[in-house]
């Protein structure tokens, strides 16, 4: 249903079994698909497409114009995938050309409360960020990532897939992927060892991430001779070989 004081600009196109609440905004060059639930008091500019399923709430401000200074009003783009939430309050914004002109998130995620996504960011799926969390500008944040509450990621650092960001922390470097960090600065405490078992996991690779991680983080060895050390382990299942590309692909330097 789409409310009658909801305000849709012409050539907005929303799909099948759209709902959208009273005092919305629905700019011209947004594209929304089927069974997207949008409450009152949104705005949603653009341009900017959401796939299927995606739950929206009140005073959330999606595809908006970026922050950035050198933003000039250049045509970029926020593109959404399926059945994502985004709490109250979120703000997520659309892209710059200093870098793709676009952000883009995944399918299946959970935004809560006044989180925010800057210009730029990929953000994959399965992810969680809790109250409060915001990603500055280039961010990539890998799927199944959860960011807790208070978390500040600083613009450009990549965040691991299946890693975990405790709350409060101040993320300043890349976090590998599988690792569960925390503090100001953010620094690495451990592997996410439960959420990998949640996520099918077996036992054996487990145990062999965790062989790399200690290698990497407890013998005092700089980050081109754990990396090698770790090559040579008997073990070698793919999920060992992306903790490794997570490290060998940063470019800030990963959290120590």
């Amino acid at each position: 249903m789409i409310h009658p004081q909801a305000i849709i600009e012409p050539g907005a196109v929303i799909g099948k079994n759209v709902s959208i609440g009273p005092w919305t905004y629905i700019a011209k060059n947004v594209v929304i698909g089927d069974n997207c639930e949008i409450s009152s008091h949104v705005v949603i500019n653009g341009p900017t497409r959401l796939g299927k399923g995606n739950r929206i709430f009140q005073f959330s401000s999606i595809g908006e114009d970026c922050q950035d200074l050198k933003y000039a009003g250049e045509p970029t783009e926020l593109v959404i995938g399926d059945n994502n939430t985004f709490r109250e309050s979120c703000t997520i914004h659309r892209g710059t050309i200093q870098d793709n002109s676009i952000t883009q998130i995944g399918s299946n995620n959970l935004f809560m409360a006044y989180t925010h996504v800057a210009h730029d960011c990929i953000v994959g799926s399965h992810c969680i960020f809790a109250n409060y969390a915001g990603i500055a500008g280039h961010v990539h944040v890998g799927d199944h990532v959860i960011i807790g509450g208070m978390v500040g990621v600083h613009q450009f650092c990549h965040i691991g897939a299946h890693s975990f960001i405790a709350g409060n922390a101040l993320v300043l470097k890349d976090v590998p992927a599988y690792v569960m960090a925390s503090g100001q600065p953010a620094k690495p405490f451990g592997l996410n060892s439960e959420g990998l078992k949640r996520r099918g996991f077996n036992k054996e690779t487990i145990l062999t991430i965790k062989r790399a991680y200690k290698i990497l983080y407890r013998q005092g060895l700089s980050v081109e001779e754990a990396l090698n050390t770790i090559s040579e382990m008997p073990e070698q299942p793919p999920e060992l070989q992306y903790f490794c590309d997570s490290i060998k692909n940063s470019n800030r330097g990963i959290i120590r």
